[in-house]
């Protein structure tokens, strides 16, 4: 059995600053790409950026040059530093972890809510 779990969001103003978490723990052997969704009411989740093994990343146009994601393969853990938050930006946030499975296979976790005042 796999867990993901999400945990940083809560309630912030507009400009300010928050960084995810996203745990991944049990049977777990090798990590391929983690990544940072977010779904807005009444609106598609959509990809707020991605990070591969070897660290590279891809951001939502959205979000580019304000959020940064990061990992640390040792702790099966990757991060979202998001800064300069807008309302805009106000959703619930979900991590997803795709494991070096054969073929590689995608857990979710429940999502943190995040939301931006204006």
């Amino acid at each position: 059995q796999v867990q993901v779990v999400e945990s940083g969001g809560g309630l912030v103003e507009a400009g300010g600053s928050l960084r995810l978490s996203c745990a991944a723990s049990g049977s777990i052997f090798t990590i391929f790409d983690m990544s940072w969704y977010r779904q807005a009411p009444g609106k598609q989740r959509e990809l707020v950026a991605n990070i591969t093994r070897s660290e590279e990343t891809t951001y939502g146009d959205s979000v580019k040059g304000r959020f940064t994601i990061a990992r640390d393969n040792g702790k099966n853990t990757a991060y979202l530093q998001m800064n300069s938050l807008k309302p805009e930006d106000t959703g619930v946030y979900y991590c997803r972890v795709v494991l070096g499975t054969t073929p590689p296979y995608p857990h979710w976790g429940q999502g943190t809510q995040v939301t931006v005042s204006s």
